[in-house]
């Protein structure tokens, strides 16, 4: 850390989450320990998560023979997220890192994550696998495939270009991590904590790391169904913040649902001999409260508030001003000898874009995500 600009000795916290790492947890703690210096004081957390092994008695017995070390237990084994919360509400240190207990990341190369974060360049500092010219273990290809795709859709989501989203080394100023809420319990919490550091728009910083992966054998323990998790945390926790164009794509969906609720409804009321004056409006409103409750469930959920009288004003000056350009539209269609039908599917598609304009800018607005001022910066290691 001899980058670093500081006059005084730097604290960091370092939450170890554990579950069953009763191999590899006392070399882990050792080689962790091993990176204080006279610039560098360190606070090791580490959270049980109900080990039925001996993961917890080796913890108390290293907390035993060192000040540095706070153990932590649930219990009952509630998942990676659960553990790095309660890690992160005990950390008093400058900075925050999570260091597994598997070794597959190399405790001596969170001083170089440190360096921007206490030169005061970042906020936030994530080791990337991707970016390194290090050494790597030979794994598994369709993980590689696998945390490259989910790399890639996060970014859309959050406006980042990070190129490695689900590393374990992630370090914080300790305000930072302090302010955000982790909701999720398992492996969720990487595209959940990129999300929320996304929506804050701090400063991040991307450097190349090391990795040696361990098998399944070795007691690897992220699977499929928490691939599929990630990508349930990447929409739920950016949708509402996410670029305009993907907004768009996601009310493509639901635009698309209450179209053809539209469409139907519209038919069905002339088929039972309502006039198109009549049926155009009422269908049309009918879809507007589908739409609308899909995107509160889907899409501008986190903005529903309704605590005044301008809002419910915007939202139903948005809902009549498309209802009159439905109307408009249809009625100018079927006078041009367009059938019903085709009249008001393309009324459906021009409400469909009016629609979501309204409500992304007027009835739902919220700050978008992504990098503040400064683009996202990737430190790559030097060639040599």
């Amino acid at each position: 850390m001899q980058d670093a600009k500081r006059n005084k000795k730097t604290k960091l916290s370092i939450i170890i989450p554990c579950y069953n790492e009763e191999k590899t947890l006392k070399k882990c703690v050792e080689k962790v320990l091993a990176i204080a210096d006279e610039l560098l004081a360190l606070e090791l957390i580490i959270v049980d998560d109900c080990s039925n092994d001996q993961s917890l008695s080796i913890a108390k017995g290293l907390e035993s023979n060192s000040s540095e070390i706070k153990v932590f237990g649930h219990e009952k084994n509630r998942g990676k997220g659960a553990a790095l919360r309660t890690g992160f509400r005990h950390a008093t240190g400058d900075f925050v890192a999570v260091q597994d207990a598997d070794l597959e990341y190399d405790p001596m190369e969170l001083k170089k994550l440190l360096v921007p974060l206490v030169n005061g360049e970042a906020d936030v500092v994530l080791g990337s696998r991707f970016l390194s010219a290090g050494t790597h273990r030979v794994l598994y290809f369709w993980h590689y495939v696998g945390n490259k795709f989910l790399t890639l859709v996060s970014n859309m989501f959050t406006d980042l270009n990070l190129t490695d989203m689900e590393t374990c080394y992630k370090v914080f100023r300790r305000e930072v991590i302090k302010g955000i809420e982790i909701e999720e319990n398992r492996f969720g919490f990487e595209p959940e904590i990129v999300a929320k550091v996304a929506h804050k728009r701090l400063r991040i910083f991307e450097m190349g790391i090391s990795y040696y992966g361990r098998t399944y054998e070795d007691g690897k323990k992220i699977g499929v169904r928490d691939g599929f998790r990630a990508l349930y945390c990447i929409f739920r926790y950016n949708a509402n913040r996410a670029p305009v164009p993907i907004q768009f794509l996601i009310y493509l969906f639901i635009g698309g649902v209450a179209a053809l609720f539209n469409l139907g409804s519209f038919l069905t009321m002339l088929a039972i001999g309502m006039s198109v004056n009549t049926s155009a409006p009422v269908a049309f409103i009918l879809a507007a409260i589908l739409n609308y409750v899909l995107c509160i469930f889907l899409l501008f959920r986190h903005k529903a508030r309704w605590n005044s009288v301008s809002e419910l004003l915007i939202y139903w000056l948005v809902v009549g001003g498309v209802c009159l350009i439905d109307l408009a539209v249809t009625k100018s269609l079927i006078f041009a000898g367009t059938t019903p039908g085709i009249a008001k599917m393309w009324a459906s598609i021009i409400g469909l874009l009016f629609n979501f304009l309204g409500r992304r800018f007027l009835v739902f607005p919220e700050p978008r995500s992504g990098p503040w001022k400064a683009q996202t910066i990737a430190i790559r290691e030097d060639s040599e």
